[in-house]
C-alpha cells in the first residue's frame, strides 16, 4: 500500500488470555476429512492430525450479543469493532513443531498480541494481531504457534467494492490444481469452525453491505486448500508457513493453485478466476523437496 500513513498510539490489548482445553477429536477430523471429499474413516485415535488442520482447534465460543455487527465471532479471542464495521483476514503465520495425535486434549492459549491503530489516505483502520498457541500435555513448548493478521476498515463507500487486480500471470508452464468453491465448501467450513462472518454465509450481506460481487470464500479455507496441494500433491511436510492475502476469492469461481521452488523454501500461490494472484504462501520444511513438477 503506498499511501502515506499517520500512526497513533497502540491501543493496549487485553492482558489476559483465553485459555481452553480442546479434545483433537477423531470426529472434527472425519469432518474436514468429508469436506475434502477423504475418506474419513483414516481420521482415528492415535494418527497425527494433518498439519493445516487445526483450525479445528482454534474456534471461538463468543456469545452472540458480543459478536461484531458482521457476524465475525473472533477466532479464539473476542473482536473489538472500533467503530470499523468491515474484517478482512491479512494473513497467517503458523509454526509446526510437533504433530498433534487425533484423540489428544490440547491446551490452547489464544491472546491478542497487539492492536493498532492507523490512518492511510482512505481513512481509518486497525490492524489486529491474534496469536494461539497449542500444548499437549507434559510438553515445556507448544506443538504449533499461529499467529493471524486481521485488517479492521470503515464502512464501504459506495455499494461496490474496487476488486484489487494485480497482473495476470501465465499458468501453463505450472503443474497446477484448480478446485471451485462452492456454497456447500463454504458453510462447512465457516460450521465446522463455528465462523459466523457474514460475509461468507449471507449473500445479501456480501454483495448490499460489503459490496463484493459474491460470498468471499474463508482465507482459512483458502490456506487449508494450499495446504492439503502442498500435502497430497507435492509430498511436503511444512515446518512453517506464511500466509499474505492480496486479494478476496469467490464462490463458485475456479481457484488455481500452483507451486515454485525456490533456493530455500517452496513457495505455494492461489490464482482467481482472471489468473490473478489472491494469495501468496511461503512454506519451510526440513526436507529438500524437488523442483514441482511442470
Amino acid at each position: 500500500m503506498n499511501d502515506k500513513v499517520a500512526f497513533d498510539l497502540p491501543l493496549a490489548p487485553s492482558q489476559v488470555p483465553v485459555l481452553r482445553t480442546e479434545i483433537c477429536s477423531a470426529s472434527s477430523a472425519r469432518k474436514v476429512a468429508a469436506m475434502l471429499d477423504l475418506d474419513p474413516e483414516h481420521m482415528v485415535d492415535g494418527a497425527p492430525l494433518p498439519r493445516g488442520w487445526q483450525f479445528i482447534l482454534m474456534g471461538a465460543d463468543t456469545r452472540r450479543s458480543l459478536l461484531r455487527a458482521d457476524g465475525f465471532p473472533g477466532l479464539g479471542v473476542t473482536m473489538p469493532d472500533l467503530g470499523l464495521p468491515r474484517l478482512l483476514l491479512g494473513g497467517r503465520n503458523v509454526t509446526f513443531r510437533k504433530d498433534i495425535p487425533i484423540g489428544a486434549s490440547v491446551h490452547r492459549k489464544s491472546a491478542m498480541q497487539d492492536l493498532t491503530r492507523k490512518t492511510v489516505k482512505s481513512g481509518p483502520m486497525a490492524i489486529a494481531n491474534i496469536q494461539h498457541e497449542l500444548w499437549l500435555a507434559g510438553d515445556e513448548s507448544p506443538a504449533l504457534v499461529e499467529t493471524q493478521t486481521y485488517l479492521l476498515l470503515p464502512a464501504r463507500r459506495g455499494s461496490t467494492a474496487t476488486i484489487a487486480s494485480g497482473s495476470v500471470a501465465d499458468l501453463a508452464s505450472y503443474r497446477t490444481a484448480t478446485v471451485v468453491p462452492d456454497e456447500t465448501l463454504l458453510f462447512q467450513y465457516s460450521a465446522i469452525g463455528f465462523n459466523s462472518h457474514k460475509i461468507h454465509i449471507d449473500r445479501s450481506h456480501a454483495r448490499h453491505v460489503e459490496g463484493y460481487p459474491d460470498l468471499v470464500v474463508n482465507g482459512g479455507l483458502v490456506t487449508l486448500l494450499l495446504t492439503e496441494y502442498l500435502r497430497r500433491e507435492i509430498g511436503v511436510i511444512p515446518t512453517s508457513i506464511k500466509v499474505r492475502h492480496v486479494a478476496p476469492l469467490f464462490c463458485g469461481r475456479p481457484i488455481t493453485m500452483i507451486a515454485k521452488q525456490g533456493k530455500t523454501n517452496l513457495r505455494l500461490q492461489a490464482y482467481d478466476h482472471r489468473s490473478t494472484l489472491a494469495v501468496d504462501m511461503e512454506v519451510n520444511t526440513h526436507e529438500v523437496p524437488g523442483t514441482p513438477g511442470t
